[in-house]
């Protein structure tokens, strides 16, 4: 790793106020062997006087660590911990049910993990979730979406600090879903760092968001269109409901009773669905509790994370977080949801951030799984649409041997560009759904824009 002699004493200097613990992990119960990559866990204080100690996993790359992209992966929710994407989803290792009854889990490892050609640092953000937690408040936290960026971003600069053999690898912000509304600010956040020559420097380069939450009224209205595009529901019911309504099938107004009253078939015939992946079966409390679903292995995450071998494994602090639960349900969003005294989700959209990277050299990918109806494609490309960015290689098929996995589109502004893919047959979180492509396609594209080379 080249890193200059200023850098170093930059580095050196920044570490001085600050002492974070971070400790090696060489094994993990529930997995039979040494572990076969290098793990490390942590708490990062970020907050006034550190108060808000934030949990990570950090994994070094399979293949090159000192060369290969270094990713901050933000997961959804919010408050879903990295434990998801970490053992579920785009991690070395994944949980797989020990008997018929699914009582318990083992860990096995994941052949597609992103790990294999990018290190990544996964959090448990905000606070409050996984096994993040707040050292001086008593009371329920005042936490927000805006407080989460400004704590991804202290993160970021306080992780490399005590991690400089990574200040120089190509830094992406990553993530899922509910932080499609987070990540264009942190990245904009970094690249104003960057230019007002804040220590240390990041060396930014762009981002990745999979099935991103990117503006409150566009996603959540296009899920109506995208159910008539999917054949969930017919022109019978579409047609008068689009005529009645203007396109317009959330926020209605209460005195235009033609299209609540269009709107109701619709709903009918879209309570039952799966909106996560729509081939998939419904899994909740109303549901059959014996039915198997992809999700359902999220639970024993749970259980997992609860035994008292596995939290001295991971080097968690006592008496810092009691019951461990793999989704906060105090801080999480749904649609129509009001803030809570835990949670303020005060971002209604992230396009004018968006609009503000395109000035930037910043490289950008988004990906869906085109049987999301949580935050369709539909959505996706109606606000890419509103960026006005030049075509640069039109919708044209993308292969896994020789095979159509997804669709590809790109867009350029100056030294902007922006990825847009599909995968086929996917749903929300589309590494679980499709893990060989997910991984192939983010591999694919990290490797054109750094350094690294494809295996």
């Amino acid at each position: 790793m080249r890193i200059s002699l200023t850098t170093i004493i930059i580095l050196i200097f920044f570490m001085l106020p600050f002492s974070h613990s971070k400790s090696t992990v060489k094994h993990l119960p529930t997995f039979s062997d040494q572990l076969p990559f290098t793990l490390e866990t942590g708490y990062v204080g970020v907050g006034k006087g550190g108060e808000v100690k934030l949990f990570y996993y950090f994994v070094e790359s399979q293949r090159n660590p000192h060369q290969d992209p270094l990713l901050l992966y933000l997961t959804g929710g919010p408050g879903t911990s990295a434990i998801i994407p970490l053992f579920n989803q785009i991690g070395p290792l994944k949980f797989v049910y020990t008997n018929a009854s699914r009582s318990d889990v083992e860990l096995e490892v994941n052949p597609y993990s992103w790990t294999k050609t990018a290190n990544i640092i996964f959090i448990d953000l905000p606070v409050g979730t996984g096994f993040s937690y707040a050292k001086t408040w008593d009371e329920p936290s005042p936490n927000s979406d805006s407080l989460v960026i400004t704590h991804a971003y202290d993160f970021m600069k306080k992780w490399l600090v005590d991690h400089p053999t990574f200040v120089d690898n190509p830094l992406y912000i990553t993530g899922i879903s509910y932080m499609g509304l987070i990540i264009p600010r942190v990245v904009s956040k970094i690249y104003d760092g960057k230019e007002q020559r804040v220590r240390p420097e990041l060396n930014i380069k762009g981002f990745l968001i999979v099935n991103p939450h990117t503006d409150k009224f566009i996603d959540f209205n296009s899920r109506t269109e995208f159910a008539y595009r999917a054949g969930l529901i017919e022109d019978e019911l579409y047609v008068p409901a689009k005529q009645h309504c203007g396109g317009k099938y959330i926020y209605v107004d209460p005195n235009n009773t033609l299209c609540l009253n269009s709107l109701l078939p619709i709903k009918e015939c879209l309570d039952r669905v799966n909106t996560n992946d729509i081939l998939e079966p419904k899994c909740d409390a109303q549901s059959d509790p014996k039915l198997i679903c992809r999700e359902t292995i999220y639970q024993y995450s749970n259980i997992w994370a609860n035994k008292n071998s596995v939290r001295k494994a991971l080097h968690i602090r006592e008496g810092t977080v009691g019951q461990f639960k793999f989704s906060n349900a105090n801080i999480s969003s749904l649609f129509g949801r009001p803030d809570t005294k835990y949670y303020a989700h005060d971002i209604f959209s992230s396009l004018s951030y968006y609009k503000l990277l395109i000035s930037k050299n910043c490289q950008a990918l988004i990906i869906n799984g085109d049987h999301d109806m949580t935050f369709p494609y539909v959505s996706t490309e109606r606000w890419i649409k509103n960026l006005n960015l030049r075509v640069k290689s039109p919708w044209k098929p993308w292969f896994i041997r020789s095979q159509v996995v997804g669709y590809e589109k790109t867009y350029s502004e100056a030294q902007f560009s922006l990825q847009y893919a599909t995968i086929k047959g996917a749903g929300h979180s589309v590494a679980l759904y499709k893990p060989e492509e997910s991984m192939a396609i983010v591999e694919t594209w990290l490797a054109s824009h750094t350094n690294s080379s494809k295996v």
